[in-house]
């Protein structure tokens, strides 16, 4: 109503000035302010509600920006994702920075039994086959090199796969899926400086004169961080569903895809060939061998018990030693840059799709809501700067 006004007001000065026009010099200043004030605010109006809707209800070409160009704004966000948070060298760099192995270790050397009693139980029906597949008379110092050929010929992608599978079936994945998003909040919080910049170099001509392409990145950025709110409170948000539906296809991969199994066939034997593992190995064997064979059918607190010890040790030298961890961790990054190389735009996919699924009527109102203030102040200031112009013009042309 302001900035309306405001121009009404320089419309019934300018027919004042032109009155009144020949009576005095100083009208003719009056005059050149009011008329240039008024193109000014006409235009800045224009542009302002171009960015919305078309001006007068007329379909003028290259008007109601953002709604005509929505679906165009959603398939920006999503190679925006794609791009800068699901590619190789990001998810790399973001794991580079976490220790994954010296993590493990002290969960499982936690005295307290932070390795959990299924570990144990699971590792000791694990090592009791393996060791009853073992002639006894290769025990000894061939142990550790018959046990590396055992684990060597065990195809282990898979038995991921089946883990998957049941992990997902007994809805263990969930805490899975909540620390995912957790993730990609913070590092969508860490890289909101790249999405404001790409929107800013996207954005046309008009946007970024008015300088409302910063407010559509925030609005932008608003969103996302709701939706990943939405899908943490939410667990029966459709991201959800696709997030289990690629843990579901990786558990099928796992299982089927040959390159996928020959790749993690490939890190398994980079990991076993590592010297720090079979330094740990043959210490644990030389300390346990002689009783573990003795006490193989012995009540489950006995084993457990000696094999925590050996977990124990296990996670000591996760944490402890550098050349484990970088084993490890290697071996985790390059698992995980393989996850979000293969099924990251199942993700991107969906978050593309929301935004288009978005009525363009609700999201026009709510953005033009939100910085409708701004909006105001940028016919004002049209207005006011309009007529400044037009009396620096006035002033030109009377001294010429």
């Amino acid at each position: 109503m302001f900035a309306t006004g405001m121009l009404v007001a320089m419309a019934g000065l300018f027919a004042l000035a032109r009155h009144f026009a020949d009576a005095h010099p100083g009208w003719g200043y009056l005059l050149a302010f009011s008329e240039a004030a008024m193109v000014g605010g006409l235009a800045d109006w224009f542009a302002v509600t171009a960015l919305f809707r078309h001006p007068l209800g007329i379909p003028i070409p290259h008007t109601a920006i953002i709604p005509e160009n929505k679906d165009r704004i959603a398939d920006t966000m999503a190679a925006f994702l794609q791009e800068n948070f699901l590619t190789p060298q990001v998810v790399a760099r973001r794991l580079h920075a976490t220790n994954i192995a010296a993590a493990a270790g002290s969960w499982l050397a936690d005295p307290r039994g932070g390795g959990g009693g299924r570990i144990r139980a699971g590792a000791a029906e694990l090592l009791a086959q393996v060791l009853e597949s073992l002639d006894p008379e290769r025990l000894g110092v061939q142990v550790r090199g018959g046990l590396v050929r055992q684990i060597g010929k065990l195809e282990i992608a898979p038995l991921l796969g089946s883990l998957v599978e049941t992990a997902i079936a007994d809805r263990r994945h969930l805490p899975v899926i909540d620390s995912l998003v957790r993730w990609t909040g913070l590092t969508l919080e860490d890289n909101e400086e790249l999405i404001r910049d790409l929107i800013h170099r996207r954005a046309n001509a008009v946007l970024r004169w008015t300088g409302l392409d910063e407010t559509l990145a925030s609005s932008v950025l608003d969103g996302l961080y709701k939706l990943l709110a939405e899908v943490i409170v939410d667990p029966d948000h459709p991201l959800r569903a696709k997030i289990e539906e690629g843990l579901a296809k990786l558990a099928t991969d796992l299982k089927s895809d040959a390159e996928l199994r020959a790749r993690v066939e490939r890190m398994k034997d980079e990991l076993l060939a590592n010297p720090a593992v079979s330094k740990w190995w043959q210490g644990v064997w030389e300390r346990l061998r002689t009783g573990l064979l003795k006490r193989l059918r012995a009540p489950a607190t006995e084993i457990g018990g000696q094999l925590g010890e050996a977990l124990a040790e296990l996670g000591a030298t996760l944490r402890d030693d550098p050349r484990m961890q970088r084993q490890v961790n290697r071996f985790a990054r390059r698992t995980l840059v393989g996850i979000a190389t293969r099924y990251g735009d199942q993700i991107v996919r969906l978050v593309s799709e929301t935004v288009k699924r978005w009525d363009a009527k609700t999201v026009t109102e709510r953005i033009e809501g939100a910085v409708g203030r701004d909006l105001q102040f940028i016919r004002i200031n049209g207005t006011l700067v309009g007529g400044l112009v037009g009396v620096i013009i006035h002033v030109i042309t009377s001294l010429t």
